[in-house]
């Protein structure tokens, strides 16, 4: 006979969240569902703005951007061969919806992270209490919350776009946040001294000098942001991360390995082109 010493509260926990759901799907099912069309909306746009270009225009235009970030032809070329991969492997369609869920998503970390960073940074109790919540956001499988997201928002690029924004918002919030820290209080004072009001010093002092952290932030949401791919394909989002999850439904290993080679290319081009114009903002500082 085995004794319980502690009550299990796990069937209890489970029982008060399903009825959570239930209750949020069957009350604002339908307002969800609109809010799920307004939030896909930007990714839907991107996507056929990114469909209807051509691969020469885009190839061009990656190494054009390379050259004007480095100068230097031989990474414009590596840049450029890239993108020419990916239309080699088949994959430019599946590399487009990808590469416009992963813009959005980092648009929407920016737009949300940049504020809590400064907010957290101006307020140091704010910034201890949202450590523990970027903890989670981080540690928590990505699959528990893609559940309930799911079923409120529906399959596709909905819950997918929500994912990614939980797991890459942490760390641009915190990078921001101790970019701005970092800031040498002396400075702010003389510019203060100097007449600039807070607002003027915060755009011309502080948020200048924070830069090359932020972006680094910015380049660490952009990775994260792309290794929800995969995970993104589980719930109905297109993309590359529908190549390797059809290649492990089908077994076939050739599939899934074309569909990993090309996030890999993705997440190299992105990457290089993320520290060239860090490389590029740091000098001109």
């Amino acid at each position: 006979m085995t004794t319980v010493l502690v009550p299990d509260l796990g069937k209890a926990l489970q029982g008060a969240v399903n009825r959570a759901v239930d209750a949020l799907v069957t009350g604002y099912g339908d307002k969800l569902d609109g809010f799920g069309a307004v939030l896909t909306a930007p990714v839907r746009l991107v996507e056929t703005a990114l469909q209807h270009v051509p691969v020469p225009a885009f190839v061009l235009a990656v190494a054009a951007g390379a050259w004007l970030a480095t100068r230097r032809i031989g990474f414009a070329l590596a840049m450029a061969v890239l993108p020419l991969a990916l239309a080699g492997l088949g994959v430019w369609g599946e590399a487009m919806q990808s590469l416009a869920l992963v813009a959005v998503a980092v648009l929407l970390v920016v737009l949300l992270g940049l504020p809590l960073g400064v907010a957290a940074a101006r307020l140091p109790r704010l910034g201890r209490a949202l450590a523990p919540l970027y903890d989670l956001m981080q540690t928590i499988p990505s699959f528990v919350y893609l559940i309930p997201v799911a079923m409120l928002l529906g399959l596709g690029r909905a819950p997918a776009l929500v994912a990614t924004l939980v797991y890459a918002l942490p760390p641009f919030a915190r990078l921001t946040e101790l970019g701005l820290r970092g800031v040498d209080a002396g400075l702010v004072e003389a510019s203060r001294a100097l007449g600039l009001q807070p607002r003027q010093a915060f755009w011309l002092i502080e948020l200048p000098l924070a830069r090359p952290v932020i972006l680094q932030g910015l380049n660490q949401a952009i990775m994260m942001a792309l290794a929800m791919v995969v995970v993104a394909s589980m719930i109905g989002a297109k993309g590359l991360g529908e190549i390797v999850l059809l290649g492990l439904q089908r077994a076939d290993p050739g599939l899934g390995f074309v569909g990993g080679l090309a996030i890999v290319i993705v997440a190299i081009l992105l990457d290089r082109m993320a520290q060239a114009l860090l490389g590029q903002r740091r000098s001109v500082d």
